[in-house]
């Protein structure tokens, strides 16, 4: 099989988590919230209320920072090896825009909604009236590292590439 480059690595990462860590910085206040997300053709889409402070440190400063990680096991004993615990993480920098376009916003929700669809439970499109009732954000991805440990099997990643 192939070997996948780096950023096609972090992007299956991405696509396989469902929570999301986004952190913000403005007015000399830095903040950070969990939420749900999809990644889409290099953007981070999420959902959001109309009005807020996520949304207020945005409009302030656009420039964020997106992680993601899974840790697959307890860490290992530490009697002067590594003990850190099988793990994978993607840290992602880029621009967020929220989005105030109501047919852009349909789409990104759209898009959103879709990766949480399940053979059991499917949705269908977003309507212009959920739209408007609904918020949403995208973020440009524009860097991204990530590491991952498997026992011996350990890995770091880098998009752009790192000199």
């Amino acid at each position: 099989m192939p070997q996948l480059d780096d950023k096609a690595q972090m992007e299956a990462v991405l696509h396989s988590e469902a929570v999301g860590h986004l952190a913000m910085a403005a007015d000399g206040e830095v903040y950070l919230v969990p939420l749900n997300y999809t990644y889409d053709e290099g953007r981070i889409l999420f959902h959001c209320a109309l009005k807020g402070r996520k949304l207020d440190m945005i409009r302030a400063q656009p420039n964020v920072c997106f992680e993601v990680c899974r840790q697959d096991g307890p860490p290992r004993e530490h009697q002067g090896q590594k003990c850190d615990p099988p793990f994978v993480s993607v840290i992602c920098w880029g621009t967020a825009r929220v989005i105030e376009d109501i047919a852009e916003r349909q789409e990104v929700l759209t898009a959103f909604q879709a990766r949480y669809s399940t053979p059991e439970q499917t949705f269908g499109p977003i309507t212009p009236e959920r739209a408007k009732a609904c918020g949403a954000v995208a973020i440009t991805v524009t860097r991204m590292t990530g590491r991952q440990a498997k026992g011996e099997n350990n890995a770091r990643w880098a998009w752009p590439a790192e000199d």
